[in-house]
């Protein structure tokens, strides 16, 4: 049976073709363990990124427990900044109401409400055409704002509620963490503490007044 050829002792080990190397897996990533951060379509990545590195350069999380709550209170800030984008987004979606609210006021209904409709789709005609009516009442797009605002109150309202609740949340979380650190620095200041007392420097006995020795009557005998 032909014996194998075995390379000889301090030869050069033969390296695999290029392709081979090429095809060799990737090490595995670290497995991110919040997640994907909470956007929506349409929301910038890269603004979200740069708010989570500000409030970590800020906050300086000191375990995973408080880089845990770093991340809520930037998903929640997030979240705070996103309502107030839509609540902006919605008030100029549905100025054609307030606009229509107000054009109905010296036009029949029907005749403000098609208006307010082409205004809304931004004809030029239709456009020209309420900017006149407006002025002529003596009215600006503060005034179409206004009674949009109006209309929306209840949406408006809510969205507010939702703004003060998620930083109402945000807030908890960052007195959770100055709990966290004052608690932990007890314990710190605990554990000197107990270490000052051990290492404490004892008297040797010989310098130590014995006070419950008997005290010898040092007066002669009679």
């Amino acid at each position: 049976m032909p014996k194998a050829h075995l390379p000889a002792a301090g030869a050069p080990q033969a390296t695999p073709p290029r392709s081979a190397i090429r095809s060799l897996p990737a090490p595995p990533q670290p497995a991110n363990p919040f997640g994907a951060p909470p956007l929506i379509a349409g929301e910038d990545a890269a603004a979200y990124d740069e708010l989570l590195a500000r409030v970590i350069q800020t906050v300086a999380p000191a375990d995973f427990l408080e880089e845990m709550w770093v991340r809520d209170v930037v998903d929640l800030g997030w979240e705070a900044f996103r309502l107030r984008r839509l609540k902006a987004q919605l008030m100029t979606a549905t100025a054609d109401e307030g606009l229509e609210k107000l054009l109905a006021r010296t036009l029949p209904w029907h005749v403000a409400n098609d208006l307010s409709r082409r205004w809304a789709a931004r004809e030029r005609s239709a456009i020209r055409e309420a900017d006149t009516l407006l002025r002529r009442t003596g009215l600006t797009m503060e005034a179409v704002t206004a009674r949009t605002l109006a209309v929306r109150i209840d949406d408006v309202e809510r969205i507010d509620h939702m703004i003060m609740l998620a930083e109402r949340r945000r807030n908890a979380i960052l007195r959770e963490v100055g709990y966290h650190r004052a608690g932990f620095a007890q314990v710190l200041r605990r554990a000197g503490d107990i270490e000052d007392a051990e290492f404490e420097e004892v008297a040797p006995l010989s310098d130590v007044p014995c006070t419950d020795a008997p005290q010898w009557d040092k007066r002669e005998p009679g």
